[in-house]
């Protein structure tokens, strides 16, 4: 339960990059005044350090974003979803997927092409970077011997500029990152795209445990805050809506990740 004496917290950091970080401030802004106007005190500044599971599992977190497979396996039972960002990437509101990514000059065609390659990806609990990834290759029918060693590279953007520099063979980006990255990284012109997974809930917005008319109020702020922006700040944030989604909508993931964890143990 949240103290009444404590700050509250809120974070966006799934996209936060600096490129667009004015656009995503001015979005604080407006979600800082919705909220407000909604009946609570968000903080005067978004948490941009720290542990990102310290904030998400924070009793005081008001607002925050995570990925759906931390959500899954390590958070829903704590916090309560608010709604999920739906994005402009050709994909039903509140869903999203990603691309399959390669060097141009690989060889590589298709998924039947790899052989004792390197995937990079961004977090051991990514949905976009690891589970989205193993669990086509799955569906395809391609082993996962395919894959000769996995390096664990922090972000998406790393796993982009390693690819572009020939130090891994294919990375897994959710494509949201992979919009920003072809306005702001010039290592996405050396790759191609081979595949896009299948679509899954995309990345949900949390609060901590609360009422449902609470929860209700921030979903409300956050439809507010959206609709106020201005044409410019929502393309630059990709941002086309706010989906009400269940914890229900989520249970997709979990059983993606449970028919591969075991495969997994050895890769990662």
């Amino acid at each position: 339960m949240a103290s009444p004496t404590a700050p509250s917290v809120v974070l966006l950091p799934m996209y936060d990059w600096p490129e667009i970080r004015s656009a995503t401030d001015s979005y604080w802004a407006a979600l800082r005044e919705s909220l407000a106007d909604t009946g609570f005190s968000p903080p005067k500044l978004l948490t941009r350090t720290g542990d990102l599971f310290e904030c998400w599992r924070d009793p005081n977190l008001l607002l925050g974003q995570t990925c759906g497979l931390p959500f899954v396996e390590k958070l829903a039972s704590e916090v309560s979803l608010v709604g999920t960002p739906a994005y402009d990437i050709d994909c039903g509101a509140g869903s999203y997927f990603s691309v399959i990514v390669v060097h141009k000059e690989s060889g590589i065609e298709n998924l039947m092409d790899l052989d004792t390659a390197i995937l990079g990806y961004n977090d051991p609990l990514s949905q976009s970077g690891v589970s989205a990834f193993f669990s086509y290759l799955a569906e395809e029918g391609v082993s996962f011997r395919k894959i000769k060693r996995c390096d664990r590279l922090l972000s998406h953007r790393n796993a982009i500029q390693r690819l572009a520099e020939r130090r891994i063979d294919i990375a897994s980006i959710d494509a949201v990152t992979w919009e920003l990255a072809k306005r702001f990284e010039t290592a996405t012109d050396k790759l191609t795209v081979i595949a896009h997974t299948h679509p899954t809930p995309g990345l949900p917005m949390i609060t901590a445990r609360r009422s449902k008319s609470e929860v209700d109020r921030i979903h409300h702020a956050v439809v507010e805050a959206m609709a106020s922006l201005p044409c410019v700040t929502q393309d630059a944030l990709l941002l086309t809506g706010f989906a009400a989604t269940e914890e229900a909508d989520y249970h997709l993931i979990k059983r993606n990740y449970e028919k591969i964890r075991p495969d997994l143990k050895n890769l990662l």
